[in-house]
């Protein structure tokens, strides 16, 4: 069913989002943690109410994640733009997600079959990208004074590239088995 709870909690979580960058291109940080919380409990309930009442739909399974990759990707952006983040983090973030929707369209085309199965790393990493985006929003919303450490940034980006070569080797290996069919 489309109309489930947790699938109206994503879907405010989506609308939340031209909300979220409005706040932070108009430098209203206050508001623009307000609602990254917002959207991160909407994250959170969605999941837990789908597990716990058992209403976990295929619909579902595709537009949280999607939902997250929005959220990401449109801080990321935003957030470089106004220099919060650096730019380089940003471009590491929005390639690993490029390479990785490609090779799922080169997978689907080699094996006819399309199943994305997020790895463990993959969601660590996006979880501690969400971390970082919530950290730099509490930086700002503090003392003047108050930086997100260099080497964070840095933790996220490694991270980050890891998971996107662990999507390549796993795309690889399916490709490599379909080839011996």
């Amino acid at each position: 069913m489309v109309g489930n709870l947790p699938n109206l909690l994503t879907l405010a979580r989506i609308l939340l989002l031209p909300f979220f960058a409005a706040t932070l291109i108009y430098e209203e940080y206050q508001y623009a943690l307000l609602l990254f919380i917002a959207a991160s409990v909407t994250d959170f309930l969605d999941g837990l109410v789908a597990r716990i009442k058992r209403q976990i739909t295929y619909f579902g399974r595709i537009l949280d994640p999607v939902a997250d990759k929005f959220f990401l990707i449109t801080s990321f952006v935003v957030m470089s733009i106004l220099g919060l983040i650096p730019k380089w983090l940003t471009i590491v973030v929005i390639s690993k997600d490029l390479i990785v929707v490609t090779g799922c369209i080169i997978l689907y085309f080699v094996t006819h079959n399309l199943k994305i199965e997020p790895s463990l790393l993959g969601k660590v990493s996006s979880a501690c990208q969400f971390i970082l985006l919530g950290l730099v929003l509490l930086a700002r919303n503090m003392d003047e004074g108050t930086k997100v450490p260099e080497f964070l940034f840095l933790a996220v980006a490694v991270l980050t590239g890891l998971s996107g070569l662990g999507y390549v080797y796993n795309g690889l290996k399916t490709a490599g088995a379909e080839n011996t069919k």
